[in-house]
């Protein structure tokens, strides 16, 4: 009579360990790059929003406000008509490293900004930085993505 073995082998588990392994790692590494390009769209579209409320308040006092901040509402200048409820925050919101940053120019009556979200994809953006004196600088293939006055 023969004996039936009824388990797996040492060897058939350590095998179906290493490919369940195998693609845990290749699922993840795959969900963090789509999480970084969902942040990044995201920005995008903040980007558009806030700039299309600064377009409004230029619309309203023929300037822009001196600065913006996130979490507050966006007012113009003079008519401090409220054009945003609240200006988003960057979607990983880590001081420093990823904040939307706005310059205008120098002068009193403000005609020119640059707003800039560092991207996470490197090289997926239309800029290499901030501008100074509310001028931004595009380039393609930045680490950026800017927008500028329309006026």
């Amino acid at each position: 009579m023969a004996v039936v073995s009824k388990g797996f082998t040492l060897l058939e588990l350590l095998v179906t360990i290493s490919i369940i392994g195998i693609l845990l790692g290749i699922g993840s590494v795959s969900f963090s790059t789509a999480q970084k390009k969902g942040r990044d769209s995201r920005r995008q579209g903040d980007m558009t929003a806030i700039q299309k409320s600064l377009e409004e308040c230029y619309a309203l006092d023929n300037r822009y406000p001196s600065g913006i901040t996130s979490g507050s509402a966006l007012s113009c200048a003079v008519s401090t008509a409220s054009v945003m409820n609240q200006v988003p925050y960057d979607p990983k919101n880590i001081a420093g490293s990823y904040v939307y940053t706005y310059t205008s120019d120098a002068a009193v009556v403000k005609t020119a900004y640059c707003l800039c979200a560092l991207l996470e994809n490197a090289g997926k953006g239309n800029a290499s930085g901030v501008g100074a004196n509310g001028v931004c600088t595009y380039v393609s293939g930045g680490n950026y993505f800017c927008v500028s006055n329309q006026q």
